[in-house]
């Protein structure tokens, strides 16, 4: 059979709608060599290298990667639509409970402006603020008299989610924030706006974006390891069920030395 490998995003509400429909029709249709993960925007580019490397030994596999957000991956994993889901949550919802969780890696998330924004750092309480739409003008940080752009991920998104949790607490996201459905399109959103500012795994920062520290710690993942830099979460592969030889031996291979060296390369935490 020819090897395939689909890496195009899925859009979430199709992705959703998929999950959701149950596991009946939809899984009489699955291929029986074909392995489909989704939910997390943020790794699934990671997932999509693992998966080529994959298909490099075992050439009778498809592997199907879609996007569509941590709530995705929790519902696709729940439905049956997906025999991996996959999402970057610091806990995994109520819902999930019936699932078996592999904590696969471990990511930061880093506060990113336009590389020509002179701002270096954020406290904690100032990012806070700036989210939450009580400072909205750079001026008031030391910058241009220019509006504060606040790029935000959607809801659903495991990152969105975190953020709330480690940066705003309690408190509101500012409703004037404009939302992206990757964390490559928040990249791109502040890359192209001199007045934006947004956040995003520390894997995917480029030369396209600046990251900034926040509470005075460097946002790495070296830090991240040491404990230093408290922006963080776990990244999940979600199974329902027993888990088929086939699924098994996709984890089992995730898990392996060899890919937790390669996601560590490419920018993640290795979970071991």
């Amino acid at each position: 059979m020819t090897t395939m490998i689909r890496t195009k995003a899925t859009v979430s509400f199709f992705v959703l709608a998929i999950a959701i429909s149950g596991s009946g029709s939809g899984c009489a249709r699955k291929s029986e060599n074909t392995i489909t993960l989704a939910g997390s925007t943020a790794f699934q580019p990671f997932a999509e290298k693992l998966a080529e490397q994959y298909l490099e030994t075992h050439t009778d596999v498809r592997v199907n990667v879609q996007g569509g957000g941590s709530a995705v991956g929790v519902q696709a994993a729940l439905a049956g639509s997906a025999q991996i889901g996959m999402a970057d949550l610091l806990t995994l919802p109520e819902e999930a409970k019936t699932l078996t969780p592999t904590v696969v890696a471990r990511d930061g998330i880093a506060l990113v402006v336009h590389p020509k924004n002179a701002l270096a750092e954020l406290s904690a309480t100032q990012a806070r603020s700036v989210f939450t739409g009580e400072i909205n003008n750079w001026k008031d940080l030391g910058g241009a008299d220019a509006p504060i752009r606040i790029i935000s991920r959607e809801e659903g998104s495991g990152t969105r989610r975190s953020f709330q949790e480690l940066v705003l607490g309690d408190s509101k996201l500012s409703p004037n924030a404009l939302f992206q459905n990757s964390n490559g399109t928040i990249r791109e959103a502040v890359a192209s706006n001199p007045d934006a500012i947004g956040y995003l795994s520390i894997g995917l920062v480029n030369d396209r974006v600046k990251s900034i520290s926040y509470a005075g710690v460097v946002a790495s993942n070296e830090n991240v390891k040491n404990g230093t830099y408290p922006l963080a979460r776990p990244i999940f592969l979600l199974t329902k069920g027993e888990q088929s030889p086939m699924v098994r031996e996709f984890i089992d291979f995730v898990m392996a030395d060899a890919s937790q060296r390669v996601l560590e390369k490419e920018g993640l935490i290795p979970a071991k």
